[in-house]
């Protein structure tokens, strides 16, 4: 990945959310024809709570430096720490994340973007991330986040899909001055508008039918597995019932043999009783025998 979709990357989720999808295809379209044309076509629009923390990024860099560091001196400090100072750390990491959230969420509204509570949570969520996982935190400071993050500081969070670019870890944007809020001005409409925003609403819908279609390959590929699986648990149950009954067969045969053992041996001790006594009849014949013939 060179560093000219860095550059791009960088430019196009620096802008106003409405502004990114026209902005990626024009970008795209001017690149036509070149393999990096591919790769900005690409580049995906991020979701309203990543484009927030993408905003505090740029314009309050050292805000997010601040938490950053502060994240890795906590980090460092709780492998020592007792359980009480350990929560105590909790509840001071919640109010910074909560602080930096709310100048987040006033930020966004200097620049026209409204912020509810929902999006506010995966703010603080992403910025709590940010502050317990080293990975997690490079992804908030490179400003190219296109989903929020969550994550406990213990299980490895899987980036891949959460920055616009792999190379994006690392990686610092362009620090951007704030603008003050603009006055409400009467200007002349832009004729073209109506057809740019059914453009952009195309653009979306087309974007949202290839996900659908990801999403009902995905259902259909975990539908045909389950529907493979359970056809061979069917089979399985079936040997299952097979061997059981093979299993009674031979416990039935085995007690019948232990019956034949047993009445083979009663008959062999009988026969060895009759042996006994005609061997003492023998030896008492030939004992007589012996002393008639003195």
């Amino acid at each position: 990945m060179g560093a000219d979709l860095l550059e791009i990357a960088d430019e196009l989720y620096a802008l106003a959310l409405a502004d990114f999808t026209p902005a990626r295809d024009a970008k795209a379209k001017e690149l036509k024809g070149t393999d990096l044309a591919k790769e900005v076509k690409a580049l995906k629009k991020p979701s309203l709570a990543a484009w927030v923390v993408n905003l505090l990024v740029r314009h309050e860099t050292e805000q997010v430096e601040q938490v950053l560091q502060v994240g890795a001196a906590l980090r460092e400090a709780q492998a020592s720490m007792s359980g009480d100072d350990l929560r105590q750390l909790t509840r001071q990491r919640r109010q910074l994340t909560a602080a930096v959230t709310t100048q987040a969420r006033r930020l966004a509204r200097e620049h026209g973007q409204k912020v509810t509570d929902a999006v506010a949570e995966q703010v603080e969520a992403t910025l709590t991330a940010a502050m317990v996982d080293e990975d997690c935190g490079r992804a908030v400071r490179s400003g190219l986040l296109v989903a929020a993050l969550s994550s406990t500081g213990v299980d490895a969070v899987e980036l891949d899909r959460a920055v616009a670019v792999p190379d994006a870890l690392g990686f610092e944007p362009t620090v951007r001055e704030s603008e003050p809020a603009k006055p409400d001005l009467h200007v002349v409409p832009d004729p073209d508008r109506d057809e740019k925003a059914l453009a952009a609403a195309r653009e979306e819908l087309e974007e949202a039918e290839g996900e659908l279609t990801e999403a009902t390959e995905a259902l259909d590929e975990a539908a045909s597995a389950l529907k493979d699986l359970e056809a061979r648990s069917m089979q399985v149950q079936a040997e299952i019932d097979e061997l059981k009954r093979k299993i009674a067969e031979l416990e039935e045969a085995a007690d019948q043999v232990d019956d034949e053992i047993a009445e083979a041996e009663e008959a062999r001790d009988e026969a060895q009783q009759v042996v006994t006594e005609a061997t003492e009849s023998r030896d008492a014949a030939a004992a007589k025998v012996a002393r008639l013939e003195r």
